[in-house]
Parts: structure tokens; sequence; C-alpha cells
């Protein structure tokens, strides 16, 4: 049971660090919503598409790897291990630092045809470029603090970068145009441009992100810039899959916005499907959290005899929460909707939030799934079931938006997932088997999905609370009557 209060424990910490943040981000979307009309939100969401997308083209597998080969040495030598551990350090460091710096040289020479190409204003394409660099030049530097167990510096520093983000924001988009209007001759009123919302935007999240590279930077001058090729090769054979995988991953779940301007959609429904999408993102916060915190302890426990039996466990731990969760936030949607897009103009597109929870909690499940190719050192397998999910979304995409617009994104989305959800547990239990509790697993998520569903389609039970409410408690008990055993297991050891 001390293992599972180990992954609790990281889960929490890194839970923080990355609930925190995006509740703080979250607090973006409302005031978003009340600065920019639904067109220019369109802009942002469609720019941010592209960032997510090159984020993965830039790190290309990087960082999995660098926690792979990390918890690869040879442990029964202490000093072997550790000079092991540097050699992975320093070399993933310089292999990060020149691609990025390449990258930098050909976006600017090049950022006028990207933005005829991409139909972005240039100077949004700048900013972009920048903070790409700086986020990808900040990816070991953060790996190495998850790998070096040190959560709370970690949680310390990501808070900061999006309170820094956050607080910029309401400074360009709330106070600076009051202070241009009272005191037009204040040093500040200098900086203060009309009609320039969206450029603020990217320029408080390239201010946060150069803070976040400063203070990270003492990382490339502890280190010895030795560069092992030959486990570099290694590294990037086994990441190169992880970055197919990645790039599939960004298709599923961030270029819809992107496709959706390519097949002419207006911009105005891109805008309110982009803002109900963010209602969405409570199951994301939870799968976050929960992989940052797995995948270092699948990794270093890889080699115990019993792994299996509690790769099991903690996917149906994972599968519970993450069922009780899609609830809850399925019954308080419109009350979310008020807090999370006050603008009642995007509500027009609330109807795709259950698809979008559910399809994030798929994600989910298929990350906890995914463990026996990456443990087993078949990650191109994991390209191979992403290569899917992409190709799915894309076709989905393709017949659907001209017929149902944004709702034929979020189908495209949850049949992506879902696809890839099965056809790992599929091949995984022929390669790696694993015991989960697939009746248990299946009795949480399809009562979690039938009650969500009762509580969000059918008016009468979506007006009132009551059926809600109601449905919470049962579910709590069925969970508990289930798993009473080992609930009263852990409250007696604490």
């Amino acid at each position: 049971m001390s293992l599972y209060k180990s992954l609790f424990k990281q889960t929490l910490i890194y839970g923080l660090a990355t609930v925190l943040p995006r509740m703080i981000s979250f607090l973006l979307n409302p005031l978003y919503t009340k600065v920019l009309p639904k067109q220019e939100f369109a802009d942002v969401s469609i720019v941010f598409a592209y960032l997510v997308f090159f984020n993965v083209v830039l790190s290309y597998g990087m960082e999995t790897a660098f926690f792979r080969f990390y918890n690869q040495e040879d442990t029964s030598n202490s000093e072997l291990a550790k000079q092991n551990k540097k050699k992975v350090i320093s070399t993933t460091t310089i292999s990060i630092f020149w691609s990025t710096i390449a990258f930098l040289v050909l976006g600017l020479l090049f950022r006028k045809s990207l933005s005829h190409w991409s139909d972005i204003n240039v100077q949004y394409i700048t900013y972009t470029i920048w903070i790409l660099v700086l986020d990808a030049l900040v990816i070991i530097p953060f790996s190495r603090l998850r790998a070096e167990k040190k959560p709370m510096v970690y949680a310390i520093i990501k808070i900061g970068n999006v309170t820094t983000n956050f607080l910029l924001n309401l400074f360009f988009l709330l106070l600076l145009p009051k202070i241009a209007v009272s005191n037009p001759t204040d040093f500040l009123s200098t900086i203060y441009f009309e009609n320039f919302q969206v450029g603020y935007i990217f320029v408080s999240s390239l201010l946060s992100s150069l803070l976040t590279f400063i203070v990270l930077s003492p990382n490339y001058f502890k280190i010895k810039w030795k560069f092992d090729f030959p486990l570099w090769k290694k590294m990037m054979q086994y990441g190169f899959p992880i970055l197919i995988a990645g790039i599939g991953f960004a298709i599923n779940e961030h270029f819809d916005k992107i496709l959706l301007d390519w097949f002419h959609v207006s911009k105005s429904d891109i805008g309110a499907y982009s803002a109900c999408y963010k209602i969405g993102m409570f199951m994301v916060l939870f799968r976050t959290a929960f992989t940052l915190g797995i995948e270092p302890f699948f990794f270093s426990h890889a080699g115990n005899e019993n792994a299996p039996q509690t790769y099991a466990t903690v996917t149906k731990y994972f599968v519970i929460t993450g069922s009780f969760i899609l609830l809850f936030v399925i019954v308080f949607v419109d009350i979310l909707k008020i807090l999370l897009v006050p603008n009642p103009s995007y509500w027009e597109a609330m109807k795709v939030v259950p698809l979008i929870i559910l399809a994030n909690f798929f994600l989910g499940i298929y990350t906890n799934l995914s463990v026996w190719y990456k443990i087993i050192d078949k990650t191109k397998i994991g390209a191979y079931i992403s290569i899917i999910g992409a190709v799915i979304t894309l076709l989905l995409n393709y017949l659907l938006i001209e017929k149902f617009s944004y709702y034929g994104s979020a189908i495209a989305t949850i049949t992506a997932y879902g696809s890839m959800m099965f056809i790992s547990y599929y091949l995984g239990q022929k390669k790696y088997p694993i015991p989960y509790e697939i009746n248990k697993i299946g009795s949480y998520l399809g009562i979690s999905i039938l009650l969500s569903g009762l509580s969000f389609y059918i008016p009468l039970f979506r007006d009132s609370y009551i059926f809600g409410i109601f449905a919470l408690i049962l579910f709590g008990y069925y969970i508990y009557r289930n798993e009473k055993q080992v609930l009263l297991k852990i409250l007696k050891k604490n």
C-alpha cells in the first residue's frame, strides 16, 4: 500500500502544479469571452492550436526518452549510475538546445511566408515563434526536476509561470485601457494600442515564458556540455515514435480548430466552440495531473514482479475517479458555464461539452493502458495507434464538419479517443497481459455515462438538480460498496 501512497503524494503535488495553473488559466476564459468578440476569440484559439502542434515537434519525444534512459542505469554500481544520469541530462539538453536554435533561425527567416500561408498576422507569428523557443528550452530542466523527485520546485515554477501570465493578461486587457483613458500622458499609456487585445494575449504569454526560462536557465550552466552520440541515437530511436504519437495527439486534441477554419466554418462558430470546449477541460486537469505522476512511477516499478497487478489497480482507480468527475461536471455544467463562459452569446456550443469531457476521459484511460508498449520498448506501436486516431479525426472531420459544423468535430474527437483506447487494450493483452478488472471498470464507466446522459439530455432532469445530486450520491454509494475493503485498509494504514 505504500506504493500507492507514494503515487498519490506525487500525483497530488503534480496535480496542484497542473490544476492550480489551469484553474488560473480558466479565469482567462471568462476574461477573453468578455473582452473579445467570438471572431477574435477564434483567432486566439487557432493560433494556440498551432502552438500545441509545434510544441510536440520541438520536443520530438525527448521528454519521455529522458525518463526511460534516466531510470535505466545499472543501480548495482552507484557511481556508474550517477555518471549515466549525467550523460542523459547533458545529451538531451544539448540536443533540444541546438534543434530549438535551428527552429528559431528558420522561423524568423520565413515568418512572412508563414503569415501569408496561415492568414495570421506576422506580428502574432513572431510572438508565437519566440514562445515556442522559450518553452522548448525548459523541457529538459522541468523533466530533470520530475526525475530527481523535486515536485515542489516543479510546482512553484509552473504555478509562477501561469500566475504571471494571468496577471499580465489582467494588466493589458483590463487595467491598461483604463490608464490610457484616465491618464493619457502617463508613461504606461505609451504601451497601449487600440484594438490590440489579441496581441496583448501573446505578449503576456511571451513574457511569462521568458521569466520561466530565466528561472531555469542555471541548468544550462550546471551541466557538462558533452554530447554522447551513441546514447543520442538510442534516445532518438526510442523517442521518434513518441513524436509521431504526439503529433497524432495534437491532431486529435487541438487540430479541430484549425480544420474548422480550413473548412470555412464561421469564426463566430469557432469562437463559441472553443470557449465551451474549455468546460470539458476539467477532465484534462485530472488526466494531466495523473499522467505527470504516473509516468515516472510506471518506469521506476517496471522491474517489479507484481508490476502488472500494480498497473491494473492504478488503472481501476483512475477510472473510478474519472467516472465521478465526469458525472459531477455534467450535473453542474449549467453553473460552470456561467463561471467559465459568462457571455451568453457563446452558449450555443454547450451541446458539445459532454462529448468533450467523455473524449478526454477515454484519452486518460488510453494513457494508462499505453504503459505496456512503453515498458517493453515498443513505442512505435503507440505511434501506430496515434496515427489511427489522427486518421479517424481527419476523416470524420472531413465527412462531418460540412453537415454538423463544430458538433462534427466533437463526434470525431470522441470516436478517435475511444478507438485508441480499445485498440491499446486489445494489443496490450496480447503483448504484455495486465489483469484489469474489466467488469468493474466497465460498470463504473457505463453507469457514469448513463447517469450523465440522463442528467444533461433530459430537460426535466437538467432543469432541476434533484436528479443530478441523487445520481451523484447513488454513484458514490456504488463505489463505496464495491471498494469498501480497500478503502478501509487505506484508512487503517493512515
